[in-house]
């Protein structure tokens, strides 16, 4: 296993060096084993940190063809990751996900099929970006607009 080969599983999958390189070994250097253990590890910790206080947040607007609107508010722990390009990304997503799927509230969405990978649920989307970035995320509410 070589520095290039973590290097390729942490763009795969956005984890860390050391927890890319002790899956690869963990995995016998397949890359395909390690990225299930590096899920697997990453939903435990996500668990681990969702009693964590949220202080901090985004709010996001979303508009699809002028049509459906949509404000999606999550919070995070802290102004840097409330800041960082992964949570808006995740945020901005979870956004379209309400324009796209009208679900009724927090739960429903929470257990949606995510709209551009139907083998995920937003909680697992939520959870990943948990583990990715290591802090709490919630989404606490949205609103949707339709004419």
């Amino acid at each position: 296993m070589s520095a290039e080969d973590v290097k390729k599983l942490r763009e795969m999958t956005g984890a860390g060096v050391m927890d890319s390189k002790n899956a690869l070994e963990d995995a016998g250097g397949d890359f395909e084993k390690a990225a299930v253990l590096l899920k697997e590890r990453g939903l435990a910790k996500a668990d681990k940190k969702a009693g964590r206080e949220l202080g901090s947040g985004l709010v996001d607007a979303y508009v699809h063809n002028d049509r459906v609107g949509v404000l999606v508010n999550v919070s995070c722990e802290t102004d840097f990751v409330a800041r960082s390009e992964d949570f808006r990304d995740l945020v901005h997503n979870i956004a379209m996900q309400v324009a796209a799927m009208n679900p009724k509230d927090v739960h429903e969405l929470m257990e949606q099929a995510y709209i551009k990978d139907e083998k995920e649920t937003i909680s697992d989307l939520v959870k990943g970006a948990i583990a990715k970035i290591g802090e709490n995320i919630r989404i606490e509410e949205f609103t949707r607009y339709e004419i």
